[in-house]
């Protein structure tokens, strides 16, 4: 079997077997096909695409390139949840303790940001000392004494992925609704999970702009969770505008904070609630979304997914007192008011440009090896349907240096669209995929 055949046979528009798909993959892993074989391979699926069977078999063999988690040693069905990226999308850190409250065991996988959206790792990293890389076993210690961890991809698991990303990302070959099902969903089926609820973003702010890209990107990663014998719930969500009030990861964890004693904005209580509803339905705690969502409500006020958060910080070595204490949190040294220039209603909001200002302040990277500033990003005061005057705040930016704020600035100042005209409420739940 040779490389040169099998991008032959995909040029010409061809399905590519199984066996040939996993020869690709290890060899490539290994050193034996070179970038540049391996970018025209990438550049081709781009163009010509991969079925439903071909997506499934590739991301078999990239999650077989690594290690497999096995968590057959902990009872109870493990529920994982991913979410396509968004601007202000915390949800995976108070998710992940809530459900773990109400008694499933919740092995969380996330990523670091990369262009205009945030990762989760970073944010859970502005709580000092807080580890992300635990090894196998403590990751499945923690699991087992408090049924939730959180933690980055090792380099043992899935390291094809991490391999051919990299060169997808220098390649133009990022925006594949096959290659980004298969880097996903490799990487979740690595760690041993039983079922898996998706967060597919859609909307200006979204990797996926137009829905029925988001929808398609969740039918096929719903396939292949169903071909390799995992519950796999897809829920289509609005990423119109940022979710929550803070952009930027110190900032983000004391929203979370905030949500986790029983307060934040209520759009973010709202998804929260509904993702992690079909959390506990596919872990057969509860027969429909609903009855979830009441058990979750009463974990969330009565302080248990709180409790649970204080003890997996502890565990994974953060310093408990920040959180009690949310002062202790990076804080950054200055502040500038966004003040509206007109009056009216706030009728769109540019979310993919706010998430590039927060960048631009330094609270993300557009390499993955740039540093971040945990303590800066963006606090948004009024948000799509919102009434405005002249001179009223509309945003507040945190910054530490002050050659990062004007272009920011900017940036954020041509995010608003005001108008006369109050618009529609927002859907924030689009529709729901079951596989």
């Amino acid at each position: 079997m040779r490389a040169y055949d099998i991008i032959l046979k995909k040029r010409k528009g061809n399905k590519l077997t199984k066996e040939e798909i996993a020869f690709f993959v290890n060899s490539y892993t290994k050193g034996g096909i070179p970038d540049y074989q391996a970018s025209v391979l990438l550049m081709t699926i781009y163009f010509k695409g991969m079925d439903d069977e071909e997506t499934a078999n590739l991301t078999e063999a990239m999650m077989n390139s690594g290690d497999v988690y096995d968590l057959s040693s902990i009872s109870g069905k493990k529920i994982d949840k991913h979410s396509t990226g968004g601007v202000g999308d915390k949800v995976s850190i108070i998710l992940a303790p809530l459900v773990a409250s109400a008694g499933v065991v919740v092995p969380m996988m996330s990523g670091r940001g990369l262009g205009h959206t945030g990762g989760t790792l970073d944010k859970l990293e502005s709580i000092p000392g807080f580890r992300t890389n635990l090894t196998k076993d403590e990751f499945i210690s923690n699991l087992k004494k408090i049924n939730v961890a959180m933690i980055g991809q090792s380099e043992l698991i899935a390291p094809a992925d991490k391999k051919l990303y990299a060169l997808r990302d220098v390649t133009g070959t990022i925006e594949s609704i096959p290659l980004i099902a298969s880097s996903i969903m490799s990487k979740k089926l690595a760690e041993g999970i039983d079922g898996l609820v998706l967060d597919v973003k859609t909307g200006n702010g979204a990797f996926m702009k137009k829905e029925r890209d988001a929808v398609r990107l969740a039918r096929v990663m719903s396939a292949i969770g169903k071909k390799m014998g995992k519950k796999v719930v897809a829920l289509i969500t609005d990423m119109e505008q940022p979710l929550g009030n803070t952009i930027g990861n110190s900032l983000e964890i004391k929203e979370c904070i905030d949500v986790l004693k029983g307060r934040g904005p209520q759009d973010l209580i709202n998804i929260t609630l509904e993702l992690g509803a079909y959390m506990l339905k596919l872990a057969k705690k509860v027969n429909n979304a609903a009855k979830g969502m009441d058990i979750l409500k009463r974990h969330l006020f009565d302080g248990s997914a709180y409790q649970r958060f204080m003890e997996m910080v502890e565990l994974q070595g953060g310093d408990v007192r920040a959180i009690d204490n949310p002062l202790l949190l990076p804080s950054a040294r200055y502040t500038k008011e966004l003040l509206s220039e007109g009056t009216g209603y706030i009728s769109k909001m540019d979310t993919e440009a706010i998430g590039i200002a927060s960048c631009m302040l330094g609270a993300g990277r557009e390499k993955v090896e740039d540093k971040i500033d945990p303590a800066v990003g963006i606090v948004i005061d009024k948000k799509i349907g919102d009434k405005v005057k002249i001179g009223e705040r509309l945003a507040l930016l945190h910054y530490n240096a002050e050659d990062r704020l004007a272009e920011a600035y900017k940036k954020l100042q041509g995010a608003y669209l005001i108008s006369s005209k109050r618009p529609k409420k927002r859907q924030l739940i689009r529709r729901i995929i079951m596989a």
